[in-house]
C-alpha cells in the first residue's frame, strides 16, 4: 500500500499542470534605419548591440537540468543576411550556419562567450560548419567577407525563453513550479528582472515596464 502511494505521488508530480507567464516588454523606440523586408538588423550605439526593430528575450532564471539530447539551431546565410539575427538558445546547443547563397561566407566571433573562426566556405560545404555554445553570455557573429553582416546569439543556462513579438508581448509556457527569477533581456547592457512564484497550471501575468 505505501510503495503505490508512493507511486501515485510520483505520477501526479509527473503529470502536474505545468505554468505559464505571459505579458508584454515594453521597448525602446524603432531606429530610423530602415529594416530590409522586415528583418531584424543589429545596429550599434555607443557600444550598445540591439535589434531593430527592437525585441527583447523573456526568460527563466533557475536550476534546470541540461537538455537530455543534443540541441541544433541554425543561423542561415541568405541574400548577405543571417536569418535569424537575433538567435537565443540553452548552454550546449549546437548552432549550424549554413550559406545559401551563390558566394563565400565566413562566420567568426570575438565575443569572449564564444571565440572562433569557421574560414570562407561555399554554400556546397559539407558538413555545414558550426560550433558548439558551451558558456551563457552575449555572442555576435560577423562575416569578414560581407562587412555589414551582423547578427546575435543569446547564449542562456535555461531552457524555457523567449522572443517577444515586435509589440514586446511574450506568452511562456511548459514552466515548472517555484521560485524563479523572470528577465527580459533588452540589449546588449540592459536586462530587466522579477521574482515569480509559480504553481502548477498558473498563468501569470508580467509586464516589463
Amino acid at each position: 500500500m505505501i510503495r503505490r502511494s508512493l507511486l501515485l505521488v510520483v505520477l501526479g508530480a509527473v503529470s502536474a499542470p505545468a505554468a505559464t507567464i505571459e505579458g508584454r516588454v515594453t521597448l525602446p523606440k524603432t531606429r530610423s534605419t530602415p529594416v530590409v523586408n522586415q528583418r531584424y538588423e543589429i545596429v550599434a550605439k555607443s557600444g550598445v548591440l540591439s535589434t531593430n526593430p527592437p525585441v527583447a528575450v523573456v526568460y527563466l532564471e533557475g536550476s534546470f537540468p541540461q537538455a537530455a539530447r543534443p540541441v541544433v539551431a541554425q543561423v542561415v546565410q541568405k541574400d548577405l543576411t543571417f536569418i535569424p539575427s537575433l538567435l537565443a538558445v540553452q548552454v550546449g546547443t549546437h548552432v549550424e550556419f549554413p550559406n545559401h547563397d551563390d558566394t563565400f561566407h565566413n562566420v567568426f566571433s570575438f565575443s569572449p562567450a564564444k571565440r572562433f573562426d569557421l574560414g570562407r566556405y561555399r554554400a556546397d560545404e559539407r558538413p555545414v560548419p558550426g560550433q558548439l555554445f558551451d558558456r551563457p553570455g552575449l555572442v555576435t557573429l560577423r562575416c569578414d567577407v560581407h562587412e555589414h553582416m551582423r547578427a546575435l546569439i543569446l547564449v542562456l543556462d535555461t531552457p524555457h525563453f523567449v522572443i517577444t513579438a515586435a509589440d514586446g508581448a511574450f506568452r511562456l509556457t511548459g514552466l515548472p513550479a517555484g521560485r524563479f527569477t523572470l528577465k527580459a533581456w533588452i540589449d546588449s547592457k540592459q536586462t530587466r528582472g522579477q521574482a515569480v512564484e509559480l504553481g502548477a497550471a498558473t498563468v501569470l501575468r508580467v509586464d516589463f515596464p
